[in-house]
């Protein structure tokens, strides 16, 4: 019987209560056999001892255990032989943590993609951009599956065909994952051989603290944390922390300096984090050189001397339509028409709002 993951289910288990109550019984069962004395003499507070048996008597393993085989949930605790290796490595592991899907191979290279709720079209651009090149070169994205950034981080490493990890701080059973908008696409990284984790059991609702407590597991599991768009105060700068913290590499997308939620990145790159233009800069701080796929070099020629000019006004930031018949000095209607054929053939991308960037 699991009774680590029976133990994980305690409100009131901290990583320092596990390592002495493992010290002490070495096996757990004999933990569930233990009075008050022999809990006490473990290194349990006595209140908290006490505490221990009386919901140990209201939530017996076997219970538990149903409950996490019904939701296809396992958990793999510290020391078993498929703990990650790179979260074990950090100073304040989860004890356990629960899992639904595949957690992925230690031998595989990982990045957290991190960034803020309240995106810009540029920061989604660039996320879908980099976590698609990156996905190509065989690296697995972790996230935080929040709104913004995180969620599309995760699609677009699934549209790449490629595996997402998602952190959460939350349960991960299907009543309690959040936020609820986010249930379809946990079901599909599950589906694509990913992963969904957290340290909370099922049931657990999510709380001004579990969020940035999983933080520190989103960086514990990657050799890099990559910050798209954040504002000055933002979660996923806790991410950047922990990893630096870790020993880990900090990544950032730079950003126009008016950019309220561009200050974030910019703040890390001035304290020396990577500048991040394309992928190549993550391979190159990760190390990965050697899973690098060769990109083949884009020839296209432009032959339309109107297409040459629309490119030439156009660049990674979004513009404005109004901007760029400004600039091309090209009327309305040629504008429009042009923009349209462009986009068709993949030149150039609309992001809404008659907003466009190079491809």
């Amino acid at each position: 019987m699991n009774y680590h993951a029976c133990l994980a289910h305690f409100p009131k288990i901290t990583y320092l209560r596990y390592a002495r109550l493992k010290a002490h019984f070495f096996n757990l069962q004999n933990l569930w056999q233990a009075e008050l004395d022999e809990i006490v003499k473990a290194g349990l507070e006595e209140n908290i001892a006490y505490e221990f048996l009386v919901w140990k008597d209201e939530n017996p393993p076997e219970k538990i255990l149903e409950k996490l085989a019904k939701e296809n949930i396992y958990t793999v605790s510290l020391g078993e032989k498929n703990y990650p290796k790179l979260l074990a490595e950090i100073a304040d592991p989860p004890h356990t943590i629960f899992v639904r899907g595949t957690l992925p191979a230690d031998d595989l290279p990982t990045l957290a993609v991190v960034g803020t709720r309240k995106m810009t079209p540029y920061g989604k651009h660039i996320c879908e951009d980099l976590v698609n090149d990156s996905v190509s070169q065989g690296i697995i994205v972790i996230s935080g599956l929040a709104l913004g950034i995180d969620g599309v981080a995760h699609s677009s490493a699934l549209s790449a065909k490629g595996i997402t990890v998602a952190v959460l701080g939350s349960g991960i059973d299907r009543a309690t994952i959040y936020p609820v908008a986010h249930q379809p696409l946990a079901e599909k990284i599950i589906r694509q051989g990913g992963a969904l984790i957290s340290e909370y059991p099922p049931g657990f609702l999510p709380t001004q603290y579990s969020f940035p407590a999983r933080n520190r597991i989103i960086a514990g599991l990657s050799l890099g944390t990559l910050v798209i768009e954040a504002p000055a105060r933002s979660g996923a700068l806790i991410t950047a922390r922990c990893a630096l913290d870790y020993n880990r590499e900090v990544l950032a997308v730079p950003h126009a300096i008016t950019s309220p939620t561009g200050e974030g990145p910019n703040n890390l790159i001035k304290l020396g984090a990577k500048l991040v233009s394309n992928s190549n800069d993550i391979l190159e701080t990760l190390n990965l050189q050697s899973v690098k796929q060769l990109m083949p070099a884009n020839t296209l020629k432009i032959d339309n001397p109107i297409e040459e000019k629309i490119l030439n006004c156009l660049t990674k930031t979004p513009k404005n339509i109004d901007q760029i018949i400004l600039e091309s000095q090209l009327d309305s209607a040629t504008t429009n028409s042009a923009l349209m054929i462009m986009e068709i053939n993949g030149l150039i991308k609309n992001l809404g709002g008659m907003n466009y960037i190079k491809k």
